[in-house]
């Protein structure tokens, strides 16, 4: 199993959310622990091993490091702004 990190940034996106939305989320991120790369899961360009999963019209950004066993949560927001200032 993999540990799952939420960062506080993300943190603070995924209290902005509505608590219907929010509670999807969770166990989308509760889901990673057991396979970081779900159906769906896209990998996004770049030299890191980051990824992507969407929740309806919300992006949720993180990286996996499989030597560690780690999933890192970096950003939980709407399409329009999760790809902004990565």
């Amino acid at each position: 199993m993999y540990r799952v990190f939420i960062e506080r940034s993300a943190d603070k996106d995924l209290a902005t959310l509505d608590n219907k939305i929010e509670e999807k989320i969770v166990e989308m991120l509760e889901s990673l622990k057991i396979n970081p790369r779900p159906k769906g899961a896209k990998k996004l360009i770049g030299g890191t091993d980051a990824w992507r999963i969407r929740a309806g019209d919300i992006r949720i950004l993180y990286e996996v490091d499989d030597t560690q066993k780690e999933v890192r949560i970096y950003r939980i927001k709407k399409r329009d702004k999760a790809y902004q200032d990565i």
